[in-house]
């Protein structure tokens, strides 16, 4: 099937014949959607939120110093710098600039976006900063000075690549990267990982560990906690199966537990989160459960576990962070945060952490896992503008910084309700309503790899969409991770069709409450999401009037042979296999779409420098529905990776474009 496929020219991401036809495309869009002050208005206002200078800039501790990245219209491309904790709590925080990326570009003529940087423990006095062509997965890797502010000129560095870099020491660091033929598993990730000293070639990197061909991708890691160093080295098997070991200067020992099992080690203790039911010492465990061994007694052999966490039919786990001494929780219950406490040497005692939200989301993004019991808490809802505070475990909680508002909410209307889906399970949604009137509705969705849909403010969702009289409505459909482990692995390969039935449940509900109508409801996604919007698009057309597809996935016959597709085997199939292709057949949108259908009028939005989701996706569904008469809308940035944009100039523009089309047509 994929040789008769006469659009697989545009596969070739930057042919001189496949980037004309992508110009071409890329004209007839912009000539059609911008220009008009409406567009212009959008933009603009989307470029404020972006860019205010009032936004909280988020930190992490690294030893001594809070680091950010920031952007902002004078700097585009970026800056990392640093701050102390006195200084970030005033007005107008004393910034140390690390490393300006927007000099670093026009200095070196390359299009370089941050990808973050790796920082030594426990000085923090040389990073390795990763840098990315347009904003690419693949990086390059170069070793930074941190009191210099300066590239070590004789350090480690790496050319581009999807590669893993990590510290030991200052003169080791595990490296896995493209050393040349068979060093790549299928998926483009590294297979082989190696230890490289300082001062000499990489050709003469040590092998430490080595994955299969069709692994994922192999890793290896080194824990620098005082008194519990460790290194650990394994591979992913595929995108929720791994082995891990600990290394040792003997040998490696297997963690002993089931291989869709997430585990982490603090000090004396593993955590095991398991994904799917599991019976240990005559005991059952269900999926979603977090439990907790003593990590030596474990690895000789006791399977005394604690459970630190139990889900029930509404709640599950959703993240757990470590301070020092202390366990924090992150649940949802109902897709509603809660946060609570938990003390190993008390016997696990649990103890609520307060976040005075109700239909909003909690996060906490920061801890100080070596040294204290410190926090940072963020938290924010669909119409509460983002907090910062920072507090310690058994303390009091200070806000350090809040948001001001990017949009009028006043009468602004929250709600969650559920749709009954075909086979009958609830499926839970929130809307979000500036006013009582049937309008152009905004409903968005994912429904995969366990990713949750959270509550959460958006300035560009706010400005572009709500403040114009916009209803906008987040579904959390099966695939996620909303209710756990369960609430994906029912939806995934043969049961993929659950998703959509889920997402066309949703859609339907918001037309039987008299929220809107099938004529003024639009939908977005990107990515896996964009996998979604094409399946409503070839299967539940008559629910819509406008769908924007971004990223997508799009050819499910060929998706494993194009860039990084093969790592997601797991959740779709494997479409060379007849009976996986059987049931992915059944929806692939690429294979789905024909002549002579009422679709809803569509844009498609992709990245040339996607790296990961291949642009061929969108471009060979664009070609195709036109070559069936469809006047289909395609826009393709030529920067931007898989967020399909380097900068806020970009994301402005994206934002724009995606707004503009769905009010044109809503």
């Amino acid at each position: 099937m994929a040789d008769e496929d006469p659009f697989l020219w545009l596969e070739d991401v930057t042919g001189e014949q496949a980037l004309d036809w992508v110009r071409t495309r890329n004209a007839e869009t912009l000539d059609e959607l911008t220009g008009g002050e409406r567009f212009e208005t959008l933009r603009a206002e989307i470029r404020e939120v972006l860019d205010a200078d009032d936004r909280i800039p988020y930190i992490r501790r690294r030893g001594d110093y809070f680091y950010n990245f920031w952007q902002d219209a004078t700097h585009p491309r970026g800056l990392w710098r640093r701050t102390t904790l006195d200084s970030y709590r005033g007005e107008h925080p004393e910034w140390e600039v690390l490393l300006d990326v927007d000099a670093l570009a026009e200095a070196e003529g390359e299009n370089w976006v941050w990808q973050g940087a790796t920082v030594l423990r426990p000085d923090y006095r040389r990073g390795l900063v990763e840098l990315s062509r347009g904003g690419a997965d693949a990086t390059v890797v170069r070793e930074f000075d941190l009191e210099q502010r300066a590239f070590v000129a004789d350090g480690f560095q790496l050319p581009e690549a999807k590669s893993r870099v990590g510290w030991i020491d200052e003169d080791l660091i595990y490296v896995g990267t493209d050393f040349g033929a068979g060093s790549l598993t299928a998926s483009g990730y590294p297979r082989v990982i190696k230890e490289w000293r300082r001062g000499t070639p990489l050709a003469e990197a040590t092998t430490v560990y080595e994955a299969k061909p069709d692994d994922v991708s192999a890793f290896a890691y080194h824990l620098s906690t005082p008194g519990f160093e460790r290194d650990f080295v394994g591979r992913s098997l595929d995108f929720y199966r791994s082995e891990k070991y600990l290394r040792t200067p003997e040998r490696l020992i297997r963690i002993d537990v089931p291989e869709d099992a997430q585990t982490t080690v603090h000090r004396e203790w593993l955590l095991i989160r398991i994904r799917s039911s599991w019976t240990v010492n005559g005991r059952d465990y269900a999926a979603g459960t977090l439990l907790a061994a003593r990590f030596d007694d474990y690895l000789d052999g006791s399977r005394e576990l604690t459970t630190l966490f139990e889900p029930d039919a509404h709640t599950s786990l959703e993240a757990y962070d470590w301070t020092r001494d202390h366990l924090i929780l992150t649940t949802l219950s109902d897709v509603r945060t809660e946060l609570h406490v938990l003390t190993p040497n008390e016997g696990w005692r649990r103890a609520p952490l307060t976040t005075g939200l109700e239909l909003g989301t909690a996060e906490i993004l920061d801890t100080d896992p070596d040294d204290s019991e410190e926090y940072l808490l963020s938290t924010s809802g669909f119409t509460e503008p983002p907090t910062l505070s920072y507090g310690h475990v058994g303390g009091e909680l200070e806000l350090l910084k809040q948001s001001p508002a990017r949009f009028d909410s006043d009468g602004t209307a929250v709600d969650q309700y559920f749709a009954t889906s075909r086979d009958g399970t609830k499926i839970p949604y929130f809307v979000v309503r500036p006013n009582a009137a049937v309008g152009p509705t905004l409903l968005t969705g994912y429904g995969g790899f366990e990713v949750s849909r959270l509550p959460g403010y958006s300035g560009v969702i706010g400005r572009g969409w709500l403040a114009r009289g916009g209803t906008y409505v987040v579904a959390n459909i099966r695939g996620g991770g909303e209710y756990g482990p369960s609430w994906h692995t029912q939806a995934i390969k043969e049961n993929r069709y659950l998703v959509y039935e889920d997402f066309a449940a949703v859609a339907q509900d918001l037309v039987e409450r008299g929220i809107t109508t099938p004529e003024r409801l639009g939908i977005q996604g990107g990515s896996n999401g964009g996998l979604l919007m094409g399946v409503m698009l070839t299967r539940y057309p008559e629910l819509f009037g406008a769908i924007v597809c971004q990223v997508p996935l799009l050819d499910m016959r060929r998706y494993h042979l194009l860039l990084a597709g093969a790592s997601w085997m797991a959740e779709y199939g494997d479409p060379d296999d007849a009976n996986e292709w059987a049931y992915i057949s059944q929806y692939s949108p690429y294979q789905n779409v024909h002549s002579g259908r009422d679709y809803p009028p569509t844009l498609f939005m992709t990245s040339t420098r996607d790296d990961r989701v291949h642009p061929a996706h969108a471009r060979k569904m664009v070609a195709k529905m036109r070559e069936q008469g469809y006047g289909v809308r395609y826009h393709e940035n030529i920067e931007g990776g898989h967020g399909a944009a380097a900068d806020n100039e970009q994301l402005a523009q994206k934002w724009a474009l995606l707004f503009e089309f769905l009010w044109e047509q809503l």
